[in-house]
Order: C-alpha cells, then sequence, then structure tokens
C-alpha cells in the first residue's frame, strides 16, 4: 500500500501551479495563438483550485473533521483530475493536437467525484 503525504503533495502542486502559470505568462506569450492560450489558462485555473483544495482536505483530519482514509481517497482523486484534466489541457495547448481533449473529461469526473464525495460526508458527519 502506498502511503502518501497529501499535505506535502498539495503545497507541491501549489508551487508546480505557480511555474506552469509562470512558464504560460512568459515562455508561451506569442508562442501559442488566443484559443491555445485561453486553454492553457484554464489548464492553471483548475490546476489551482483543486491543488489548493486537495491541501484543505489534506488538512481535515488533523482537525477531526474528516477520517484519515476517506481523505486520502478525495485527495487521490483530486490529483488525478489536475493530471487527466489540467494535464491533457496543457498538452493540448501546447501541441495543438486536438485528441487530447478526449482525456480531459476523465480529469473533470474525478473532480467532480472528489467533491461530491467530500459533501456527502462532511454531511453525514455533521448529523452525527
Amino acid at each position: 500500500m502506498i502511503v502518501m503525504n497529501w499535505t506535502a503533495a498539495g503545497a507541491i502542486l501549489m508551487g508546480l501551479g505557480v511555474a506552469i502559470g509562470a512558464f504560460g505568462a512568459h515562455g508561451l506569450q506569442g508562442r501559442l495563438d488566443a484559443y491555445s492560450m485561453g486553454v492553457y489558462e484554464k489548464a492553471v485555473l483548475y490546476h489551482f483550485f483543486h491543488a489548493l483544495g486537495l491541501l484543505v482536505v489534506s488538512l481535515m483530519p488533523r482537525a477531526g473533521v474528516l477520517p484519515k482514509p476517506a481523505a486520502g481517497r478525495i485527495c487521490a482523486l483530486l490529483l488525478a483530475g489536475i493530471v487527466f484534466f489540467s494535464g491533457s489541457l496543457y498538452a493540448l495547448a501546447i501541441s495543438g493536437v486536438r485528441i487530447l481533449g478526449a482525456v480531459t473529461p476523465i480529469g473533470g469526473v474525478a473532480f467532480l467525484t472528489a467533491w461530491f464525495w467530500l459533501a456527502i460526508l462532511l454531511a453525514r458527519a455533521e448529523r452525527a
């Protein structure tokens, strides 16, 4: 069984979001058309939101809000979402290979599953 330090992973993903965003703003400006730059910026935006979410969820067990195994599964879904959603959009924007967009919904489903699962667990905890 793989044991992840999800808090560290969230911090690393936040740092990567800064680096990837800066690369897009400085290294890709003028190299991508408006559509591709918009796709890239959307990938960075979702990367940031969900890396921050991963960081917050990873801290919930320490606050006694969520069991550690549940938080770990939600964090894994958020990580998968970042890889598949943002990763496919980064690749699409840079390469222009449109078929890569077919992978993006997998990440979207991972994001949705993570957030709705978290909502259900928090609602159940509130009733207990």
